[in-house]
């Protein structure tokens, strides 16, 4: 009965660590979509200064 316990928590336990992993990958990649599109409006910014007559 032990045995079977200790199996379960360890199973559970590896379930835990692998959604763990999973949800660090996708706050990456929030992050990295956050700062793919940072950087798309920055160059559409300087694509607009460069663009505009100098004074």
């Amino acid at each position: 009965m032990a045995d079977n316990a200790r199996e379960r928590a360890e199973e559970r336990f590896a379930a835990l660590q692998k959604n763990a992993k999973t949800s660090l990958t996708e706050a990456e990649q929030k992050a990295k979509a956050i700062s793919d599109n940072i950087a798309r409006l920055k160059a559409l910014r300087l694509a607009k200064e460069a663009a505009k007559p100098a004074k």
